[in-house]
């Protein structure tokens, strides 16, 4: 989630636990010097700093970190990708890295049909707008084509088109809409990946032995951090998602707990 979560001075790493000097180490070991263009991207410390300063630090923190950038790159390597789909383009750092990993698989800014690679989708034209001019500084906006608007109805207008790594990232209640449209008309090309953003939130965890769908009565467990109350709506409907992919007889998820959780969802075959 946040990128100074795998940043940090030698205050900072001197202060951390155990788990998080880990987390410190394991980014740092993960800055590849042999690619290029480079696994962590020249100007996203900038991005991380300008949103801070426009938006503050308490809307920055919706930025993935560097750290979870790589992992999705490398997973854009892995799987070979040539199109990625985002929901949720916030000020542009995951489509920054996603565009630096499409340029190492050889991928052009724009194919035979005339799309750039990336479609991302995002309903404020205010960090649409901050999303472009941080494309333009990492030397990528010819690779991103930024949607603004509902990303129910844009999905609409983007069926037909195939998809080899698609990201959600945005409003928590909508995934499984989002999840349902994208595997129901067929968006994700075959041996594709959906990789779903914060499905472990602090607000999610407590309804562990909550079955599906949430009662309006269940009383999720007692847990010692706070949780807001505007926040149960999205916990419930993180925990009905995880369960409804968990259980679909379409798919394979795994999550990973890195920061506020990554589910990393596969089709079966046939699907």
């Amino acid at each position: 989630m946040a990128f100074s979560e795998t940043i940090g001075t030698n205050e900072d790493y001197e202060q951390a636990s155990a788990d998080q000097l880990r987390m410190f180490y394991a980014a740092k070991a993960s800055v590849n010097t042999n690619v290029d263009p480079p696994s962590m991207p020249s100007t996203i410390g900038a991005v991380h700093a300008d949103t801070v300063a426009q938006h503050g630090e308490r809307v920055a923190i919706m930025a993935i970190s560097g750290y979870q950038g790589m992992l999705q790159s490398f997973l854009v390597g892995l799987l070979n990708a040539r199109r990625v789909l985002e929901i949720g383009t916030f000020t542009g750092a995951s489509a920054i890295f996603f565009a630096n990993a499409l340029k190492r698989n050889g991928v052009a800014s724009k194919s035979t049909d005339g799309h750039k690679p990336i479609v991302s989708l995002d309903i404020s034209h205010e960090f649409a707008q901050t999303a472009r001019q941080n494309f333009d500084r990492a030397g990528v906006n010819e690779y991103v084509d930024v949607v603004i608007g509902d990303a129910h109805e844009s999905l609409n207008e983007l069926v037909g088109q195939t998809f080899d790594i698609v990201f959600l990232d945005a409003d928590k209640e909508s995934y499984r809409a989002y999840y349902d449209k994208i595997v129901g008309s067929k968006m994700l090309a075959k041996g594709g990946l959906i990789i779903a953003d914060n499905t472990a939130f602090n607000w999610v965890t407590p309804f562990i032995d909550i079955s599906v769908p949430v009662a309006k009565d269940a009383v999720p467990l007692r847990v010692p951090y706070s949780r807001h109350p505007e926040c149960v709506d999205e916990g419930r409907a993180l925990h009905e998602f995880n369960e409804y992919v968990r259980q679909d007889p379409r798919s394979e998820v795994v999550m990973l707990p890195l920061f506020t959780g990554i589910s990393l969802i596969r089709l079966l075959p046939d699907n």
